[in-house]
């Protein structure tokens, strides 16, 4: 069964983290030159999702049984990484938000699979620091999660 939950969130330092709740979700040595160009910093238990704009973002997290259908021709951007979870408890949130208040998902402990797919990124881009005032122009950001095996991130669609 899939579980969806729609958040926003400030996307501040231009990054969204999914996290292991219950580990420390370090990411200072992650963002390497190529994990900026992919919108993707990976490390075993945390992932950095570079966004377009430095305001609100509109995220869609859904829990899935089973790795989704390719649909990446519907957004600008999409990228795919392993994340270990050790206990079972995943966390969405901005880089700065504070951490016992940020949205928690219950998932399968160990490793899961998160496909992190962006649209609506040009019109984000165009409105810069008022892009989050309308629907229209709102960065969107969807989050899928999923048990699977750890494998190598990758960039399933890329947006320039």
């Amino acid at each position: 069964m899939t579980k969806t939950t729609e958040l926003t969130l400030f996307a501040d330092y231009f990054q969204l983290h999914v996290v292991d709740a219950d580990s420390d979700g370090d990411l200072s040595d992650a963002w390497t030159a190529q994990a900026v160009a992919d919108h993707l910093a990976v490390a075993r238990d945390a992932l950095g999702i570079g966004t377009a704009v430095n305001v609100h973002v509109s995220v869609t997290v859904a829990l899935l049984p089973r790795e989704p259908e390719d649909d990446s021709a519907e957004f600008d951007h999409v990228v795919e990484a392993g994340l270990d979870v050790s206990l079972g408890r995943l966390m969405v949130t901005g880089c700065t938000d504070y951490g016992p208040e940020a949205a928690t998902f219950e998932v399968h402990p160990g490793w899961n699979r998160v496909r992190v797919s962006r649209s609506n990124l040009a019109r984000a881009i165009e409105a810069d620091g008022d892009s989050d005032e309308s629907p229209e122009t709102t960065e969107k950001v969807r989050i899928q999660v999923w048990s699977a095996p750890e494998a190598p991130s990758k960039v399933i669609k890329r947006w320039t």
